[in-house]
């Protein structure tokens, strides 16, 4: 039996010639020496070696430790090197990628978290508020989001420290410190900025492929207990920063046009800046799946929510903010609305548990329809939960 090509992919498989993610590796052989990859099947293209090959115009963005020059090109450049991408596939370098080290593909400048599904802020709201409406009076009129920290986005694989800090149940007199006992996922899809636009430019929903570079899987996990007795009235905190882990692997956001989808029928009429009746559809058909220990426990449809990336970057800078190349947005926890939806723990045991173990692993996978029936794949998410430093087990 002949042994199939390394450039032969088997059918369906999610990272054909019509994904193409980018990400950023180094090899044993140079360990700290970091260039873009693409990712081909279960191979690596490296793309600064086959650029230089080649004597594309672009090999100086290829060559580099982060994507974030690529990033900052503009649209014009991310599509000319995704055709260049497409021909070198033929005859350039591909490397097996277990043989390659995946390192964070982008520097994250400012990174900002939504919670942008109905399906997720209703069963929240029911679980913390079970005798008043789920959701606040603001939801359904713009994105609810919250600053996060830029500093704790981690690539997939990075070993999640459970996370110390304040508790205070309804029963106890006064707060106690430790490991937070109620840590939890959140399944949720992630969005990098690459052209940047100045202060007091907002960016219109129009203009969202102008600058959003490509899609990527994120766990923004979260420490339930620690986040309920700090976040009123500010919001998320110690409870939100200690992890946000997002795949190795950014697709392109030229990727989802056959996945485009028109959200949910809206309950009013929004404002004009968020307008999108007459935008191109504005979701994303992704099918997610969360595995923990190898079991799956749900799968959210990214379809399903109510506000779109679009939005959300227009909402992000219509007060003036300023955009900038390695801008990081992610789309709050993705549930729909089936009980074996649920993007998080909290959903799925209803508040009541179990939460997360120290020694769990937790994995995210997606895909979207592609053209003539292929699939479009985002790199995974993986995670495995450790003890705090200094303490056993909870």
């Amino acid at each position: 039996m002949s042994q199939q090509s390394p450039r032969e992919l088997a059918e369906g498989d999610p990272f054909g010639a019509d994904t193409l993610p980018y990400g950023v590796f180094s090899t044993a052989d140079a360990p700290d020496r970091r260039r873009i990859g693409v990712r081909y099947g279960d191979r690596v293209l490296d793309a600064a070696a086959a650029a230089a090959a080649h004597g594309s115009a672009h090999a100086g963005l290829l060559d580099r430790p982060t994507l974030n020059p690529l990033l900052a090109a503009g649209r014009p450049v991310w599509q000319a090197v995704r055709a260049e991408v497409r021909g070198w596939l033929a005859d350039g370098p591909l490397l097996p990628l277990e043989d390659v080290t995946l390192h964070l593909p982008f520097e994250v400048a400012d990174y900002v978290d939504f919670y942008a599904s109905e399906h997720h802020a209703t069963n929240v709201g029911r679980i913390f508020r079970p005798d008043s409406e789920p959701l606040t009076p603001n939801w359904k009129h713009l994105p609810i989001g919250y600053h996060g920290r830029a500093g704790t986005v981690v690539v997939s694989g990075t070993e999640v420290i459970r996370p110390q800090g304040q508790r205070k149940a309804p029963g106890d007199a006064v707060p106690s410190f430790g490991p937070s006992l109620r840590l939890d996922i959140e399944a949720e899809v992630g969005f990098v900025v690459g052209t940047p636009a100045p202060a007091n430019t907002p960016v219109a929903l129009g203009d969202f492929r102008e600058h959003v570079f490509g899609v990527c899987l994120v766990n923004d996990w979260s420490a339930r207990d620690i986040q309920a007795w700090e976040y009123v009235p500010l919001g998320p905190f110690l409870g939100k920063s200690f992890a946000t882990s997002v795949s190795a692997w950014i697709t392109p956001l030229d990727a989802f046009d056959e996945a485009r989808t028109a959200p949910p029928e809206r309950t009013y009429p929004l404002l004009p800046y968020l307008d999108d009746a007459a935008a191109e559809p504005g979701g994303i058909d992704l099918r997610i799946e969360v595995t923990i220990n190898g079991e799956t426990v749900s799968r959210p449809p990214f379809a399903s929510m109510y506000w779109t990336a679009a939005q959300q970057l227009a909402h992000m800078t219509v007060n003036g903010a300023s955009l900038r190349t390695g801008d990081f947005f992610a789309s709050g926890t993705v549930s729909g609305p089936e009980p074996d939806q649920r993007g998080c723990l909290l959903e799925l045991t209803e508040g009541k548990g179990p939460y997360l173990a120290d020694g769990d692993v937790v994995t995210l996978t997606a895909w979207a329809p592609g053209p003539g029936g292929a699939r479009i794949g985002l790199g995974e998410v993986t995670g495995r939960v450790v003890p705090a430093h200094g303490t056993a087990a909870p």
